[in-house]
This record gives C-alpha cells, structure tokens and sequence, in this order.
C-alpha cells in the first residue's frame, strides 16, 4: 500500500489483533497520523501490537473484549468513533474448529462457539459502525472470511459454514451500503502461517507467512476490491470443486484430509 493510500484510512478498528493475520495486518497499515483500535481477547498479547503500531507512528489503543459479548462490543466501538471516526472496520476475529482424530460429528458446544466469534462476532463489529458511517456518507469494511466458504472443508463443517456466512453477508452488504458511499471488502485467504494454521494438522498447500497476507490484504483493501482472494491456484481450485460433480469433487477433498486440534489458548 502506498503512502497515500494508507492516507486515506486515518481511524482503524481490528479485530482479532492479537496474532496471524490480525497482528500482521496492524503493523502494515500502522502510519503516521492513524489512530487504530486493537480488539483481541488477550491483553497480554495485543500491549506488544500496539507497541509497535505506536513506533510506526500510529496512536494505537487497545481493547481486550469477546467479540461475541454484543454489548462490551457496542460500547467499546461507539466511544471510538465519537473520537475518531472510523474509516475503516475489519472484522478479522475468528477461531478454527474441526473433527479431532476421526470424531463425528463436532464436539457439542463447538458449533455454538464458531458461530458466536465467527459470524455473530463479525456483526458485533460491524453494526454498532454501520449508522454512523452512513450519516457520514464514507467508510469501508472489510469482512475476514476464508477459501472455506468458496469450497467447504469436510474435516472442518462449522467453520467453513461460518465463513460461508460471512462471505454472504458480505457481498449482500456491499450491495446495501454503495448508494450510501460506503464500499465493503470480502476476504478469503488460503492457508495463512498462524496458531490457528498450526492447529490445522494436515495438507496445507501454498501456506504463506502472515506478512505476506498482510500485504496482500491492504493491497486489496487500497484498491477497493470487492473481492481479495489468494493464492490464486487454491482460488482455482475453489472454484472448479463447485462444477465438478458433488461425487468427484467430494473424493478430490479426500488429499486434504486434516485433523484440527484443540485450542489450547480456549475459544
């Protein structure tokens, strides 16, 4: 991204802050004259986040706060905005979850879980913001969703459901919002290097560190991109597992069979 186009974003809200892609993307569009709040769960790790937002020159602050609790999000959002108005909302928290060593299905409650953090977690950030940015007539947003909702994982149902949602939100709000001056990104990354990939025990083609997706992403996001996909052969890939008959396309996912393992850091 360029300097001018880190311009035009002054007041940054992200979640999921704390590590991957999130930590990643705060140091790649942390800049002189930003003002940016780090949302994560865990204050310990996101005070390093906002330390080295604040030596590229941004005033960062912190918030450690679920997601999936709507009215710590609201409050926590809304003072921001009073003083900084927002430019820009990722809604990049997510978790991960899948069958462990051959289960099925999902334990019970993890289901319940992805969707508060994945889906209701990405409304949480998104709806408190929405009204103001409409009166202001501009702002993006920008939805973390994954190459699971394009062509959903087997070993992974209630993630790649999620993120399905997402990606449906998404497109269906870019559609909303555009006669009110606001423009809105979906994102689908591969397999990203992060805790949440580590736990991802199994084939991971084309897995790129988080810097790079970092880069990626505010690429994307300066251009205005409806759309910000990669790498693009798992893109293709995607889609052509959506045209093959379900029977082929379904034993051509057999070479990505994985194991999830638990979060250690809780959910």
């Amino acid at each position: 991204m360029t300097e001018s186009a880190k311009a035009r974003a002054r007041s940054i809200i992200l979640t999921g802050a704390s590590s991957g892609i999130g930590r990643a993307l705060a140091g790649r569009l942390a800049a002189p004259g930003v003002s940016m709040l780090l949302i994560g769960r865990d204050s310990t790790r996101l005070g390093p986040v906002a330390e080295a937002a604040a030596a590229a020159g941004a005033t960062a602050e912190t918030a450690a706060v679920d997601v999936a609790d709507r009215n710590a999000m609201q409050a926590r959002l809304e003072a921001f905005d009073a003083r900084f108005p927002v430019d820009l909302v990722i809604a990049n928290a997510g978790i991960s979850a899948g069958l462990e060593d051959g289960a099925m299905p999902e334990a019970a409650g993890v289901s319940d879980r992805v969707a508060a953090v994945n889906y209701l977690g990405m409304l949480h950030t998104v709806e408190p913001l929405l009204p103001r940015m409409i009166a202001r007539r501009r702002g993006q947003v920008a939805l973390m969703s994954s190459l699971a909702a394009l062509r959903p994982h087997p070993d992974m149902p209630s993630y790649s459901a999620t993120k399905a949602a997402v990606r449906a939100y998404g497109i269906a709000l870019r559609g909303s919002m555009r006669p009110h001056g606001l423009e809105v990104s979906v994102i689908c990354p591969g397999f990203v290097t992060s805790p949440m990939s580590a736990r991802h025990l199994g084939f991971k083609p084309f897995e790129i560190p988080a810097e790079r997706a970092a880069d990626k992403i505010a690429a994307g996001l300066a251009a205005r991109r409806a759309l910000i996909a990669f790498p693009w052969p798992l893109v293709l890939l995607s889609w052509l597992g959506n045209r093959l008959p379900p029977a082929l396309s379904d034993r051509f996912l057999e070479g990505f069979r994985a194991r999830i393992a638990p979060d250690e850091r809780g959910g």
